[in-house]
């Protein structure tokens, strides 16, 4: 498979750039038609998605570099190169959360709120992030003889990207539909956190690419681990103290 999706001149344009930007692009329109619809105004979601993306793509980037040092002390140029592939996504979850709630103090908004909408988003840009780790062969899966099984690095491997692009798209409709329904700040929040984090952890498993380890699980499932465990926190804050409330 190709990584490159066409040429300028003698310079190479990489699909997972491609779909990296066509990531930003949904999640801007996702957040611009959702200010408009709550009469935010049609500039809140661009200013909201631009402070959230820059620092999510600088999150996800020093992750990488970091789980990559001695390749990057080696080849310190290419520590810029995030056309090529090469973020991490829960480096990218936290600079973006770290970004928003800086964004609300300075904006004076309800953190759980500003959660709640930017979330909303989040599986859309993540599903076409995927699709571009899938054309890039990055983030591959473990060999399979299963019929949907794809040829990456070799061998005939569990399309993994894939999974998690469906698993991304299937949570961006369920979010949605939260979002329309929460009684409540911080409840889309708490759905992503109880419903992303067990997929992932499952994922990790069908993983073939070379993983950071740590007390036999890999990076992504001892942080997955612990995001499950914030989202039961505040689940139980947002949908069961109302309820004992209501009581």
């Amino acid at each position: 498979m190709d990584p490159v999706c066409f040429h300028i001149g003698a310079r190479p344009v990489y699909w997972y750039g491609v779909m990296v930007a066509a990531g930003f692009l949904a999640c801007l329109a996702h957040l611009t038609a959702l200010g408009i619809r709550e009469k935010r105004g049609s500039s809140y979601g661009s200013d909201v998605a631009f402070w959230i993306m820059l620092f999510g793509i600088i999150g996800a980037r020093v992750a990488y570099v970091a789980a990559n040092a001695q390749y990057y002390l080696q080849k310190p140029m290419d520590v810029i190169r995030v056309d090529q592939g090469g973020l991490i996504y829960y480096g990218g979850f936290i600079g973006a959360f770290a970004a928003g709630i800086v964004y609300a103090r300075i904006k004076k908004i309800s953190i759980p709120a500003l959660a709640d909408f930017v979330v909303s988003a989040l599986p859309l840009g993540h599903f076409f992030g995927r699709i571009g780790c899938f054309l890039n062969g990055c983030c591959y899966g473990t060999a399979t003889g299963l019929p949907w099984g794809t040829c990456q690095h070799g061998a005939t491997r569990h399309p993994v990207q894939i999974y998690e692009a469906l698993l991304n798209l299937g949570l961006y409709l369920a979010l949605i539909a939260a979002y329309r329904r929460k009684k409540r700040d911080g409840q889309v929040l708490a759905v992503y956190l109880l419903a992303y984090p067990p997929g992932r952890f499952l994922l990790e498993f069908l993983r073939g690419d070379e993983r950071l380890g740590w007390h036999g699980l890999d990076y992504a499932q001892a942080v997955s681990l612990a995001l499950f465990a914030a989202g039961l926190i505040l689940a139980w804050f947002v949908f069961g103290a109302r309820r004992q409330r209501h009581s």
